[in-house]
């Protein structure tokens, strides 16, 4: 690894990155201080105000920035697997004695505050993967060295499921960018992010036209891979002539015939296999993947109504709503329908500072944590929402930059990680407060309300800029 320890604290450091967090963090401030405001408080500056409370959550974040900027760079490397099991740890110790908040057992108590350790397991994986990643045996092509990152994203994504904290998991899911970005087949992300939606369809489509569905879905990925059509085509064609015949002749000489989505989910299952034991002992990796994707859906299909059933009753009524199936005004439906009032009704410019008067009287829940963009969109209107989005997206393109031009995987990987956190927080987050997505709870990063958050994302963010600052303060060293 190289080191920045000659130079100053900040030699080599992004100040356009820096600058753009700094112009975050105040927008945030700013919406909290709309979102909360008690005209019944005397005191301005009074900490009964969240916003007073706030900074000092960002005087804390920007100490915690300093140090994270002062560590030498080598140590993110050699820590990375020693945080991971940290985060697990913590993750684990909350699953056992944390407080629920909102249905989610995501919390540790600490007198009158509340810390939320996934916030803080999200950096310890991204590191953990860029120090897996990196490792010179490591091969994106090889079929043992992917399972290594699906166990290493799969044991804190089942901790956090096991918390109820659906939202927050999901985001481990995000690195997926990051695999594309070193060297996953494209073809293979088809079916990775088309298989996630098959939660969704299950609602909508019967048990056959979903197999079906998904037959067809990895046979197109297979064949955008291999580029081999005609033996696909015919392997497809075979199992769904068995699966007839199958069909048929226990319709001849069965009382109770079989019929073709059982035949047919029989079939297909035994040839996956086979195939995927093929697929392995000859290191195709792209056909292993897909094989192992399929028989995973079809197990998650079987069992995706024990899955929703799992879920708390709130979650339930949040899917369903978002799906349309249910419609729910005054409950499920009541958050995004609000937010979308309170979004509309800012116009171009907006209402004005402490003007929004969906915020002002609360009609809008959780106003100044999960849904500050609300307050955004009343008060700054469309232009302010575009500004704000419009800073999230060049943090992001900072982040992929400077990813770019390090020297070393490790760097790469994690900044990488670092954009694809930011991006699934802001894409989700912003969507749920219109409606594009079902409402998950998490954070807007750097503008919700909290602690936890705050810091969280600050660490993830200038470990980012500590390890290019070490990069460009070498390169101009060099020069």
């Amino acid at each position: 690894m190289t080191s920045n320890r000659s130079g100053s604290l900040f030699s080599g450091v992004d100040r356009w990155t820096v600058l753009l967090y700094v112009l975050i963090v105040c927008a945030g401030w700013i919406s909290i201080a709309a979102a909360t405001y008690d005209e019944t408080v005397p005191h301005l500056f009074s900490f009964a105000h969240f916003y007073m409370k706030q900074v000092v959550w960002i005087a804390v974040a920007a100490v915690v920035a300093l140090f994270v900027l002062l560590l030498d760079d080598r140590y993110y490397h050699m820590w990375a697997y020693p945080a991971y099991i940290t985060g697990l740890m913590l993750l684990l110790l909350t699953l056992a004695i944390g407080k629920e908040i909102n249905g989610a057992k995501a919390w540790i108590s600490f007198g009158s505050f509340n810390v939320q350790p996934v916030e803080f397991a999200k950096i310890a994986t991204a590191l953990a993967m860029a120090r897996l990643m990196s490792e010179y045996t490591f091969s994106i092509a090889r079929i043992g060295d992917l399972m290594k990152v699906g166990m290493l994203l799969a044991v804190p994504l089942l901790i956090i499921i096991l918390q109820n904290d659906t939202g927050s998991g999901l985001v481990l899911g995000s690195f997926l960018f990051v695999l594309y970005r070193e060297g996953l087949n494209k073809w293979l992300c088809v079916p990775i992010l088309l298989i996630a939606s098959l939660f969704i369809a299950s609602f909508l489509l019967s048990p056959l036209a979903l197999l079906l569905l998904l037959i067809v879905l990895c046979t197109f990925s297979e064949v955008m891979v291999s580029g081999q059509v005609r033996s696909r085509i015919i392997c497809v064609a075979a199992i769904l002539l068995v699966a007839l015949l199958i069909t048929t002749f226990s319709g001849l000489f069965l009382a109770e015939p079989i019929n073709f989505y059982h035949s047919l989910l029989g079939v297909s299952l035994l040839t996956t296999i086979g195939l995927a034991i093929y697929s392995y002992r000859f290191n195709l990796a792209h056909s292993f993947i897909t094989l192992v994707l399929f028989v995973g859906s079809v197990i998650f299909l079987l069992s995706v109504d024990q899955v929703f059933n799992t879920l708390e009753p709130h979650q339930q009524k949040r899917i369903l709503s978002f799906m349309g199936i249910v419609n729910d005004p005054s409950g499920a439906d009541y958050n995004v329908n609000q937010a979308k009032i309170a979004i509309g009704s800012g116009g171009l410019f907006g209402k004005g500072f402490l003007e929004g008067t969906q915020i002002k009287y609360g009609f809008v829940p959780e106003r100044h944590t999960d849904f500050i963009f609300c307050t955004v969109g009343e008060e700054w209107g469309f232009v302010g929402t575009l500004t704000i989005l419009t800073l999230f997206a060049f943090l992001i393109l900072r982040l992929m930059r400077m990813g770019e031009r390090q020297e070393e995987p490790f760097g790469r990987i994690y900044c990488y990680c670092v954009a694809s956190i930011m991006l699934f927080h802001v894409l989700v987050n912003v969507g749920m407060t219109i409606g594009l997505m079902p409402v998950m709870g998490i954070p807007l990063p750097f503008m919700s309300y909290g602690g936890s958050s705050l810091i969280a994302f600050t660490i993830l963010l200038f470990i980012a800029i500590r390890l290019d600052a070490s990069t460009r303060h070498f390169s101009l060293n060099k020069i």
